[in-house]
């Protein structure tokens, strides 16, 4: 059931990817009340230059009304 998606600029170790994971996996079930083992998260790399067109054009911006939590910066 949770499923997230993170996406971010490239260059964090494995380390800490596993880290973030396990940390979100851990507040969603607590938050959320569902067991860990139903939550799945994916980090994806996304190029600095590509971030306007395929994340805050395509995804942030259509979806303004349902983020709980904004970004603090514009792509304009």
């Amino acid at each position: 059931m949770p499923h997230v998606e993170i996406k971010c600029f490239p260059g964090r170790s494995e380390e800490q990817k596993k880290s973030c994971a396990e940390a979100v996996t851990k507040a969603i079930s607590e938050t959320m009340g569902c067991d860990a083992s139903s939550v799945s998260i994916a980090i994806k790399e996304i190029e600095k230059e590509d971030w306007k067109a395929s994340v805050w054009d395509a995804q942030i911006t259509p979806e303004m009304d349902s983020l709980y939590k904004k970004p603090g910066y514009s792509c304009d």
